[in-house]
């Protein structure tokens, strides 16, 4: 049972597919000739900022951090009227301070905050029309050292490109990564299938050595997905508990991944291993040299996960190497369980995703919810890629911007790749593993242009597992080939023929 806790709590890590809005903005803070910019964090939901700075409304700013302005006492209409006003977090909503900053006059109401910058949310704006936006506190205090008195004040959002340089990196990332898996299962199989002697039993005997898990049955998929809703909810209610053990797991598999795979990158180049013997061990320098580095790489980003300027490199590779790796890891047996599995899962994403908005309290997603983390957390699941966006370079003196990828949109479509080119191994092929690449690539460009047509983050496997499956599907029946391809049926290669076999040893099909 630990085998199967711990296969749903990696596809659990895996299965995210997440999406942000930019709620991003810009505090420019002038005096005469002297001028400053600072970041500033809104809803955009109901907040509207211009997106120019010739075209912001200018505003004098009054400073009120000495209250928290969760009423109006000490605060005169008078002083406050058709101003910017910042004020203290804290003892009361956001809503609140906005509703009493409104009633006295102001037109706009700055947050001084001495936490994480979050988006206002989960909370009551009925009524509430002047924009709201949190700044740092440290900021303010800046601002007043710089300008002293007579400050004034705009704010803008500045426009960003919907087409940005970073999608097609991503893009060049997550294709880059399928493709690796499926060539790393084409060669595993392959070596399988000749150690074996081309006998498909002793072929699984040697998958199981080397620890590979295979899913082999509808009830053990439906039972894995289930595992995973209730690790989501768990999530849900309890994340500042758990996320924290998932942040460790995450760091122990990654580099355990990203060993798995640079040692089988230094293994194909032939690199020396330089061996030597303690208490009759064999042990590998480079195996301990490649382990040390990994473990380094992994305590690296535990220890600065919350870095936004530069740890997202870090997070990239030991994502790319955990996807790799997963895809690697787990084997589904046939198209018929690629088909459950993958299907389960978009119907788990396009639920937790577009349906449960409908029954948390606040109107956002549990799957958003938890992929984000709360408000009040500034811990985040190590789920998704990362990449900057290029066009969001004015927005720099706040968090960076990045275009996201979830873990699950690489992993979940990559098991049918890696099931496809085992596939091709078993008949002597390579048209499965290049046409559910094919299909890969074109549900991304798909995703990609849906984003960037609506605006809008979208969950990539609405796209990527109609493409996969049908694809596949598309090409075992053209090549009357449904049927074994289907059921995984064991094959045997006879290759000075090229004549593929099943077990009653009756000849089926030419090798293409």
């Amino acid at each position: 049972m630990g085998g199967n806790a711990r296969l749903a709590v990696l596809l659990f890590i895996a299965a995210f597919a997440t999406q942000t809005n930019c709620q991003k903005a810009i505090l420019h803070v002038f005096n005469g000739s002297t001028a400053q910019d600072f970041c500033i964090v809104y809803n955009h939901s109901w907040t509207r900022l211009p997106q120019s700075l010739d075209d912001a409304e200018v505003y004098s700013l009054v400073n009120l951090t000495s209250t928290l302005l969760c009423d109006q006492s000490g605060v005169r209409p008078e002083e406050v009227k058709d101003k910017a006003l910042v004020v203290m977090r804290g003892d009361c909503p956001f809503s609140q301070k906005a509703q009493v900053a409104q009633s006295l006059g102001a037109s706009v109401l700055l947050i001084a905050s001495l936490q994480t910058l979050v988006t206002p949310s989960a909370d009551n704006y009925s009524g509430v029309h002047i924009p709201i936006a949190l700044m740092r506190y440290r900021d303010f205090v800046e601002a007043q050292q710089v300008f002293d008195e007579g400050m004034r004040v705009r704010l803008y959002a500045p426009l960003l490109s919907k087409i940005d340089p970073s999608l097609f990196v991503m893009l060049l990332i997550s294709i880059v990564a399928v493709s690796l898996a499926g060539y790393w299962n084409r060669a595993c199989e392959r070596d399988a299938l000749r150690s074996s002697g081309g006998s498909g039993s002793e072929s699984e005997v040697n998958k199981a050595d080397s620890g590979e898990l295979s899913l082999s049955s509808p009830l053990k998929v439906g039972i894995y997905v289930a595992l995973m809703c209730v690790m989501l909810i768990l999530m849900f209610y309890f994340y500042k508990y758990l996320v924290y053990i998932l942040i460790a797991m995450f760091c122990c598999a990654s580099a355990a991944a990203l060993f798995r795979c640079l040692n089988a990158v230094l293994e194909k180049l032939s690199c020396p291993a330089g061996s030597f013997t303690i208490r009759n061990t064999d042990l590998s320098v480079r195996c301990l040299i490649l382990a040390a580095v990994c473990i380094s790489v992994s305590v690296v980003w535990g220890v600065y996960r919350n870095e936004e300027r530069w740890i997202w490199i870090l997070q990239d590779i030991l994502g790319f190497a955990f996807c790799i790796n997963f895809i690697k890891t787990i084997s589904l047996s046939n198209f018929k369980i690629c088909v459950i599995l993958l299907s389960l899962l978009l119907v788990y994403d396009v639920f937790f995703v577009f349906i449960t908005p409908f029954f948390t309290k606040s109107g956002v997603s549990i799957m958003e919810q938890v992929a984000l983390g709360p408000e009040a957390s500034g811990e985040k699941l190590p789920v998704v890629m990362r990449i900057p966006r290029f066009s969001a370079w004015a927005l720099n003196l706040c968090e960076m911007q990045f275009v996201i990828l979830g873990y699950g949109d690489i992993i979940v479509p990559g098991l049918l790749v890696a099931y496809c080119s085992k596939f091709d191994v078993w008949i002597n092929s390579k048209i499965y593993f290049f046409s559910s690449c094919l299909a890969y690539l074109l549900g991304m460009i798909t995703t990609f242009a849906v984003m960037v047509l609506s605006n809008t983050g979208q969950p990539a496997l609405l796209y990527l597992v109609p493409f996969t499956i049908i694809m596949s599907a598309a090409v075992a029946g053209y090549r009357g080939e449904m049927k074994h391809f289907w059921t995984g049926t064991s094959y045997e290669v006879n290759r000075s023929n090229a004549v593929v076999l099943d077990s009653s040893r009756e000849p089926l099909l030419s090798g293409a």
